[in-house]
């Protein structure tokens, strides 16, 4: 088969990672940060790198080295947030979902690593405008918003969500992409549903009068709407936040095997001019079109799920000016999850069998 690349103009600012030197020189106050995370956890010394350091081996002849498919890089590593502002605005809110998506355009696979909305992190570049120092790091996305003027660089929340992964865990990303709730649903609607099964029921019922209802769901398979799929992917009172990402893969699965469909592959450059207002993202549409193509081609097994292991985090409390309180935070040991973080970019962690797949 013939594949064709369509050239378009991207659909939102290209993300800038380079800092100034004010903002570098203000970042002392980050080996506060991580030895108090350190101490918190307990760790000492942070652990060696998991699966250890890759091994160099010596290039092969040029016609041996396997080359991308679809014309695509050999990797192309994505920043996904999605946001919690129902307008059909994706440049307010919280980041309540926090993704990063790797993809290998030669094996091919993608490793996607959920990253939790309430890290305690150093906020970068918004010190001098807004006094902020720190947050969590859905709030990056927040403080970065145009409502706010505090961020000076590009792709607003997403540029500023980009800046903060690179300050303090060294994670760089190639591109973005950000949807807000009320394009999700439209997303999924505009594929015609997604299909989900579950070995056992999900309750999202309310828990008290303040908790929206999101559905029971029983065990079973499920044919969702973009309103169901919305509410499944939100429930977490009765659990907790890493649990409400495990439901949030299934979607994503569920997405992915839609798309991978022959007859939605052939209309992904129409949808995503249809949502060229709702959607922000620095890919170009020659780059979706090489994501396109390249999904079908990746089997289940090869579409692995990971997030941050439970023992380099602990549940605390940090005290925010911003909230005039107290506020539950994850604290992380720095160095261990920048080591970690560094082998999900070269594809040496997560290995197999011990992280699970798309079913």
């Amino acid at each position: 088969n013939v594949f064709v690349v369509m050239r378009m103009p991207n659909l939102g600012p290209q993300l800038d990672l380079e800092e100034t030197e004010a903002e570098l020189a203000g970042s002392s106050a980050n080996a506060i940060v991580s030895a108090s995370a350190t101490e918190l956890l307990g760790l000492g010394e942070a652990p060696a790198a998991v699966g250890g350091a890759p091994t160099a081996f010596a290039p092969l002849p040029t016609e041996d080295v396997p080359q991308p498919l679809c014309g695509g890089p050999e990797t192309m590593t994505i920043l996904a947030l999605g946001t919690d502002n129902r307008k059909d605005d994706y440049r307010y809110g919280l980041a309540d979902v926090i993704r990063v998506v790797r993809v290998d355009f030669i094996t091919p696979k993608v490793t996607v690593l959920s990253l939790p909305r309430d890290i305690w992190v150093e906020i970068p570049a918004i010190a001098e405008q807004s006094g902020i120092t720190h947050g969590k790091l859905n709030q990056a996305f927040f403080y970065g918003g145009d409502a706010w003027g505090y961020f000076k660089g590009q792709a607003g929340g997403a540029g500023l969500t980009a800046r903060t992964l690179k300050r303090n865990f060294d994670l760089i990303v190639d591109n973005y992409g950000v949807v807000n709730m009320i394009t999700f649903e439209r997303i999924v609607d505009a594929l015609g549903g997604i299909d989900i099964h579950l070995d056992e029921p999900v309750d999202g019922t309310p828990v008290d009068a303040f908790t929206e209802n999101m559905g029971y769901f029983p065990a079973g398979d499920h044919h969702f709407t973009g309103d169901q799929a919305l509410r499944f992917a939100r429930i977490r009172k009765r659990y907790n936040d890493i649990k409400r990402s495990g439901f949030q893969d299934m979607v994503l699965c569920a997405l992915r095997k839609k798309l991978a469909s022959p007859e939605v592959v052939a209309a992904v450059p129409e949808m995503v001019s249809g949502f060229r207002d709702s959607v922000q993202t620095d890919l170009s549409l020659e780059q979706i079109t090489q994501l396109a193509c390249l999904a079908p081609q990746i089997t289940r097994k090869n579409i692995i799920f990971t997030s941050l292991p439970k023992d380099l985090m602990m549940e605390t409390w940090q005290y925010s000016p911003q909230l005039n309180g107290t506020t539950f935070t994850y604290a992380v040991d720095q160095e261990a999850v920048t080591q970690l973080l560094a082998e999900f970019q070269s594809g040496a962690w997560p290995d197999r069998p011990n992280e699970p797949s798309c079913r």
